[in-house]
């Protein structure tokens, strides 16, 4: 888990987003509330949706526009194979982990969770590589598209 994690507020525009994850070299950060507590995460993949169909630039878009509330989190005592489920079954390659109260105090990545297996790791888990293969395939698995989100749509040659 990344113990002090960047984030940012429903207020923060998409501009300002990009410059984080990419100072930061990673692909989402949890948004947080005035008290601390995770409200969503926003995703390199969001700004990108929300610049391409808005039609505004990223600057004058807020994060509050595109996050969804849907906020899927682990807390500081999840077992690491709950967590797992987490990520299978909402299909998410990274967890906040909260505290008792809501508050964030890390980000779990499937990335960390990888790199934790490998033997030589200093921080070496004791997980096999079944879990792991099985929880990266769900996630990677397509999701079924509901009516209410956009359908492919068909370009000039296709």
């Amino acid at each position: 888990m990344v113990a002090e994690p960047v984030f940012c507020d429903s207020e923060t525009d998409l501009a300002s987003v990009a410059h984080l994850l990419w100072e930061n070299d990673c692909g989402s950060v949890p948004v947080i509330a005035p008290d601390h507590k995770v409200v969503g995460m926003i995703t390199d993949r969001d700004i990108c949706m929300a610049a391409a169909t808005r039609h505004r630039p990223p600057g004058e878009i807020t994060v509050a526009e595109v996050i969804d509330g849907n906020v899927y989190m682990c807390r500081l005592d999840t077992d690491l194979g709950e967590a797992m489920l987490i990520m299978k079954q909402e299909q998410v390659r990274r967890l906040p982990v909260v505290d008792a109260d809501g508050k964030l105090q890390g980000v779990l990545s499937l990335a960390d969770i990888i790199l934790s297996a490998e033997p030589h790791s200093a921080k070496a888990i004791k997980l096999s590589a079944g879990p792991i293969m099985e929880t990266l395939k769900a996630i990677c698995s397509p999701r079924a598209v509901s009516a209410a989100e956009p359908q492919k749509v068909q370009g000039k040659g296709a």
